[in-house]
């Protein structure tokens, strides 16, 4: 019982280091990549553009907004936000005309002819109506 107790302590102490282990790789691959006018994101949440990285003391200089900076750590910052590309969809012009047109048959709603004229009292009393009709 002994021996697989410590068969477990073994196995879970090997899968600490190893996951240790990924998170430094994941963050050095993150590092590397860091440039000047890269769009990042930091651990508390602040977005930027890096101006300038200093090697020697590992700080950043962030460009938050126009004229607007702030120094942090270099581990703070956690995330490169890659630019949004949104693929622009090719308009479909028809050959004819038809397609401009409504038919009834495609499901569109029909229109009616004449506008619905009510007098406010016809107004009040349809509304006090539905109103009895949810209770």
């Amino acid at each position: 019982m002994t021996i697989l107790l410590f068969a477990m302590l073994g196995v879970f102490v090997f899968m600490m280091f190893r996951r240790n282990k990924k998170t430094q790789k994941t963050q050095a691959q993150l590092q590397s990549k860091f440039a000047p006018g890269v769009e990042v994101m930091t651990s508390f949440g602040l977005y930027g553009r890096i101006v300038e990285i200093d090697e020697d003391e590992n700080k950043v200089l962030l460009e938050l907004s126009p004229g607007n900076t702030a120094t942090v750590h270099r581990q703070a910052v956690t995330k490169i936000i890659e630019p949004v590309v949104v693929p622009e969809e090719p308009t479909v012009v028809p050959n004819d005309a038809s397609s401009l047109s409504v038919d009834k048959a495609d499901g569109a709603a029909p229109v009616s002819e004449a506008p619905i004229v009510e007098t406010p009292e016809e107004t009040l009393r349809r509304l006090n109506n539905e109103g009895k009709k949810d209770s």
